[in-house]
């Protein structure tokens, strides 16, 4: 159970409810998840959580907010250390898997979001978050044209699509395995194989 929040400030209480939905969609699936059972995890009321929250879309917007701002943060801190593009979008891979083996729950929310049938805010989120992800990678892909680490004739568009299909493939397969941890383990190997794809020689 999320430790009771007490006596704080409305935006910190705000993020422990966050923090609770995250930890309950690693443990069931998320569109089981019911502000009753936000509200036990937290040890307080129905009431108290819609004190914060209008209604449980208002929830699950919040929650897709702070995922966008949490990963986006993160690759960007992890690209920004290493010296060429090809080191840079190596360190933005793993990153990532990091990030998805300490929140394990976020690509079960992800993946529901974008299979919703309607427009909601936390879709919405969820592809806005995917397209500014394609756009770092895109400038990663030009500067590693630009320096000579990639193919020339390289399609950037396309190399960004299969960098983001690969990450969901590995995610995809460790949920199925019941073991998010394998990621460590398999990324390497497998950004191995794609940088070979694009890099500058066969």
């Amino acid at each position: 159970m999320t430790p009771r929040p007490r006596n704080l400030p409305a935006d910190e209480r705000r993020a422990v409810i966050v923090a609770a939905v995250i930890d309950l969609a690693a443990q069931q699936n998320p569109s089981e998840i019911t502000t009753a059972a936000i509200a036990q995890q937290m040890g307080l009321t129905q009431g108290a959580l819609f004190r914060h929250f209008p209604d449980k879309d208002a929830i699950w917007a919040a929650v897709m907010a702070w995922v966008a701002e949490s990963l986006l943060d993160r690759i960007d801190r992890s690209a920004a250390g290493p010296a060429s593009p090809l080191a840079a979008m190596q360190a933005m891979f793993m990153s990532h898997v990091e990030f998805v083996c300490e929140h394990p729950g976020v690509p079960r929310m992800l993946f529901g979001e974008l299979q919703r049938a309607t427009s909601t805010p936390g879709k919405r989120t969820v592809q806005t978050l995917l397209q500014h992800y394609r756009e770092r990678l895109q400038r990663l892909l030009a500067a590693g044209i630009a320096a000579g680490e990639l193919a020339p004739t390289l399609d950037t568009d396309a190399a960004a699509s299969l960098f983001i299909g690969t990450m969901q493939g590995l995610v995809m397969q460790s949920l199925l395995a019941g073991d998010v941890g394998r990621m460590r383990l398999d990324a390497p190997r497998v950004f191995a194989i794609y940088r070979r794809g694009i890099g500058s020689t066969p």
